[in-house]
């Protein structure tokens, strides 16, 4: 990914999943926004966007954050969002015995206490493999992988989702169901 794709892979993912507001964009319940709105607002914050730029970034993501609608005319991040707007409505899932969480070895010490909470987000985000998951904790500090007793979760009744772009969403992962 080059810089300009990876500086507009940022500034998608600030507004998408965090502040729309911040460029005057508003998301519905699903997370969809207009995309002639996101160019609109980008323009007027100083940032300039069009639809090649947008759908290029979109298809050359390694991690598939962002979907364009079947129509082509809305683009939405797939999960991650902290705004309370959205709400996406993901199928639940039966996940595999066991998924992983990427993090730092500074945050070890909460988590083995409180168990994984989603934070600012929504949901907890696993992953299928632990190289992702060694990735996602890199970005942290030096990283620090958690197995996750899933199925044995989902039997107990919690709830998975998986979105679109393969990344596995709880509510939070308490304590008993992890290791290091």
């Amino acid at each position: 990914m080059n810089k300009q794709h990876a500086e507009t892979s940022k500034f998608l993912s600030y507004v998408l999943r965090h502040e729309p507001q911040a460029i005057g964009l508003t998301l519905d319940r699903e997370g969809w926004a207009n995309i002639a709105a996101l160019i609109a607002g980008a323009k007027q914050a100083g940032r300039a966007l069009n639809e090649a730029l947008i759908h290029a970034v979109v298809e050359s993501s390694d991690k598939k954050r962002f979907a364009i609608s079947e129509d082509g005319l809305r683009i939405r991040a797939v999960q991650g969002h902290s705004t309370h707007s959205v709400a996406i409505t993901y199928a639940e899932k039966i996940p595999p015995e066991f998924l992983y969480h990427g993090t730092a070895t500074r945050f070890l010490e909460s988590i083995m206490r409180e168990g994984l909470k989603p934070g600012e987000r929504q949901h907890v985000h696993l992953s299928e493999d632990i190289q992702t998951a060694t990735a996602v904790g890199q970005r942290y500090g030096k990283p620090v992988i958690l197995k996750i007793e899933t199925l044995r979760m989902h039997q107990q009744g919690f709830k998975f989702f998986q979105a679109e772009n393969g990344v596995w969403l709880t509510s939070g992962v308490p304590t008993e169901y992890l290791s290091v």
